[in-house]
């Protein structure tokens, strides 16, 4: 159940990957519930058939930590709703406004799961990460690109399927090649790839290739794209990729 409004509770939403449809029924519940609702501009317009009944606070990138401060500040007398695109716990808001609320003191406070990009890119694809996979963000606004670079080393060296998020932007476009270079030392070039730039939303982009050529589609890979690299045992069909889980090994079919 719901608090009443004279209440205070927080709620860190995953709002999945753009469309209402993809809303869990949960996140529709406590989003409708909510006396104010906080975040990117870019997801609140997203909710605004969902939202419309909310008082409405936003800001744009960067601006995470002030919004995180005062959805919690707000959260101690008013049911408040912070969202997050995909999930809140992939590079999401919930770390750091836990991080924000351990610092104020202890508040009422619910995460809501939402479907992620890896998630809602992987249904497009076919069945890619059916198996172990690490998901690896080459954003080095926080983490520093020696420690991404290690990173995308490991994943590769020990063969998993690599999911990569925010592969380029602006003002950070060497990083994606670099990423892919490390990649290549440890995948043949027939390695499929899944390129998904704006997944179930509206200019939505799926292609369908391999290591070798993913650099030709360079140009178009971007903030709103998730690049997916298969494994060794990965491969293509019909336009999409499979990995197998390993029922292969064990069962006729």
């Amino acid at each position: 159940m719901s608090p009443s409004r004279s209440q205070g509770k927080l709620y860190i939403v995953g709002i999945g990957p753009g469309g209402t449809e993809h809303l869990t029924k949960k996140a529709e519940s406590v989003l409708h519930s909510s006396e104010f609702v906080i975040g990117n501009g870019t997801y609140l317009d997203q909710m605004a058939t969902v939202i419309k009944g909310a008082k409405i606070i936003r800001s744009g990138m960067g601006g995470e930590v002030e919004r995180a401060k005062k959805a919690v500040e707000l959260s101690r007398d008013h049911v408040v709703s912070i969202v997050s695109g995909g999930d809140a716990n992939v590079y999401g808001m919930a770390g750091l406004v836990l991080e924000v609320a351990q610092k104020e003191g202890n508040i009422d406070l619910e995460i809501i799961p939402g479907v992620t990009a890896v998630s809602a890119a992987a249904s497009l694809l076919g069945a890619p990460i059916v198996s172990d996979f690490a998901v690896i963000s080459l954003s080095d606004l926080l983490t520093p690109m020696e420690v991404i670079e290690r990173r995308f080393k490991s994943a590769a060296e020990a063969d998993f399927v690599i999911a990569i998020y925010n592969p380029k932007s602006r003002n950070r476009r060497e990083n994606f090649g670099t990423a892919i270079g490390i990649i290549r030392e440890y995948r043949n070039d027939n390695t499929p790839v899944g390129i998904v730039k704006s997944a179930t939303r509206e200019g939505e982009t799926v292609i369908v290739t391999t290591l070798g050529k993913i650099m030709e589609y360079n140009d178009i890979i971007d903030m709103s794209t998730l690049v997916l690299i298969g494994n060794s045992e990965s491969r293509l069909w019909n336009n999409r990729i499979i990995t197998p889980r390993g029922y292969q090994r064990k069962y006729d079919y």
